[in-house]
């Protein structure tokens, strides 16, 4: 298992290097002009290498909260959205486009609030539901995700078509294009102390696949150590989402071919399904920022490569949802 989060480690590092040399200006072409453009210098340094770091960051933070939601709920197509974070977010961010103006910092801000928002209502709301506590959860994240996703249409009907409209929709469809260091630093701060949480637990996190009596019986069937495990999980996914817009897929179905190449086992396949996270987001974003000449919405790369890659997993094992 070491060689192939190794190997996969080594693909990772090779992709950032071409994707540092790939665009508009390609370092490959101009590379005797690196040290006398100072231009190409700062283009790599301030633009590109942050960018690349932020699509590595959100991959395997996506990744492995979807990872988490899966093995938490016992269900390979449970993602984060299933809490109603994602569409929360996107509420947020539309109510600041819409009321708010047009400031990054204040997009992010009611992005994260409304998701913390989210979290809060679907643990109230399960703690009202008479009902098994996995079974709870789905269902009061269902609700909570049809009331953002009501609100957030109210919101693009409210919008102006001419001005705010586009803004919204293109927040939707997620982007990195604004990353910057400063962004990545920020961003580090909150989701790097989420990612160790997790890879120290990993080892524990088995344990949430058996049965809720057989986990009671084992000393972990208490409330609080799943709603902290869920929580962490929607804030890694919310500080992402917050920073690039709604970028689905990747927490889906990465760590379903994680599961499949590097087994069940949650300390082997959650490190494999992170790094290949941070790969697969990486190769979308590159993909929308040199297919054409203007920006692609990097949501519209992982909505279409993911579901190519679900249905030929579906395809070649057609058993994984019943596993």
């Amino acid at each position: 298992m070491k060689n192939k989060n190794t190997a996969l480690l080594i693909c990772l590092f090779l992709i950032a290097v071409i994707s540092a040399g790939l665009g508009r200006y390609s370092l490959f072409s101009d590379f005797a002009e690196l040290r006398e453009n100072p231009f190409l210098a700062d283009l790599i340094l301030d633009l590109r290498l942050p960018r690349i770091a932020t699509a590595v960051l959100a991959g395997i933070s996506l990744t492995i909260a979807g990872y988490v939601m899966q093995t938490v709920f016992k269900n390979p197509l449970a993602d984060p959205g299933v809490m109603g974070v994602s569409q929360a977010a996107g509420f947020g961010a539309a109510l600041g486009i819409l009321y708010f103006g047009q400031s990054p910092l204040i997009i992010k801000v009611f992005s994260f609030g409304f998701s913390l928002l989210a979290l809060f209502l679907v643990i109230l709301f399960t703690s009202r539901l008479k009902l098994k506590r996995i079974l709870g959860l789905v269902l009061a994240g269902i609700a909570v995700s049809a009331l953002f996703s009501a609100g957030l249409g109210l919101l693009k009907y409210l919008a102006d078509p001419i001005d705010q409209l586009p803004n919204i929709v293109f927040w939707l469809l997620g982007s990195i294009s604004g990353a910057n260091w400063n962004s990545f630093y920020l961003l580090t701060l909150i989701t790097f102390p989420l990612i160790i949480f997790f890879f120290i637990y990993r080892w524990r996190l088995n344990v949430h696949m058996l049965d809720e009596k057989v986990t009671f019986s084992l000393g972990i069937g208490k409330s609080w150590e799943l709603n902290l495990v869920l929580a962490a999980a929607v804030l890694l996914t919310s500080a992402i989402i917050s920073t690039t817009g709604i970028i689905g897929w990747v927490g889906l179905i990465i760590p379903n071919y994680g599961h499949l190449i590097a087994g069940p086992h949650a300390a082997r396949s959650m490190v494999f399904s992170g790094i290949a996270g941070g790969i697969f987001l990486l190769i979308c974003d590159d993909l929308s920022r040199i297919l054409l000449p203007g920006e692609i919405p990097i949501g519209i790369f992982t909505a279409f490569i993911g579901s190519f890659l679900f249905v030929l997993l579906f395809w070649k094992k057609r058993d994984f949802l019943y596993s």
